[in-house]
């Protein structure tokens, strides 16, 4: 008797933890989406059992000056283009909707107030984020709303904290400067990114190109 109380007891916690939502959030620029955040945005969701993983384009970066940056509303459409085919995958403008500099408090603050306090939320972010977390607003406040994500990239070492699980995945070294750059130089950008994000870049005229 005593011991299927502990068994019961034992897979009580257990369910009770199985049953708590787990969100992933990746932020970012996303000037233009490509395939290295959906891979890493996918292997997070895997390794973590994520129930979901939400885009989150900004409104404006804070550690970005960026000249060629494209609209929030075109970045937002890109990654809705990029995401549909991934059923556990969402795009969220709520930074867009809120306007300004974009904050990683804030934003947090916002999906707990949506998911409810008890949710669990990781926060997706590559290598070279990682290395400045220090200079992020508020960042010792972080670790109460969410737990990190660090995912390695080619050029980067990583360092974990005390509040960062560190992701390998296999590595794909493409980024969005790239991506801008052979743009603007007329080379392709093909395999690089979602062909529905490549289409609306050339539809919209992005990135200072004309035509194909």
């Amino acid at each position: 008797m005593k011991e299927s109380k502990i068994k019961n007891f034992s897979q009580s916690k257990i369910e009770n933890r199985k049953s708590k939502i787990r969100i992933g959030i990746i932020g970012g620029t996303f000037n233009p989406i490509h395939y290295g955040h959906l891979l890493a945005a996918e292997e997070a969701r895997q390794r973590f059992d994520l129930h979901e993983v939400i885009f989150v384009p900004c409104a404006r970066p804070p550690h970005k000056n960026q000249p060629d940056i494209a609209g929030p509303e075109d970045r937002y459409k890109m990654t809705c283009l990029a995401i549909s085919s991934n059923k556990y995958f969402k795009a969220s403008d709520i930074e867009i909707k809120r306007g300004g500099v974009s904050y990683s408090e804030d934003t947090l603050r916002e999906f707990k107030k949506i998911y409810g306090e008890e949710a669990e939320l990781y926060f997706i972010i590559g290598a070279d984020a990682s290395a400045e977390l220090d200079t992020w607003k508020n960042v010792e406040k972080l670790p109460q709303l969410c737990q990190f994500i660090a995912v390695n990239r080619p050029g980067y070492n990583l360092k974990p904290t005390n509040f960062t699980h560190i992701l390998e995945i296999p590595d794909v070294d493409i980024s969005s400067t790239v991506i801008r750059a052979r743009i603007k130089q007329g080379k392709s950008i093909k395999y690089l990114l979602p062909e529905e994000v490549e289409n609306y870049i050339y539809e919209q005229k992005l990135y200072g190109i004309a035509s194909r």
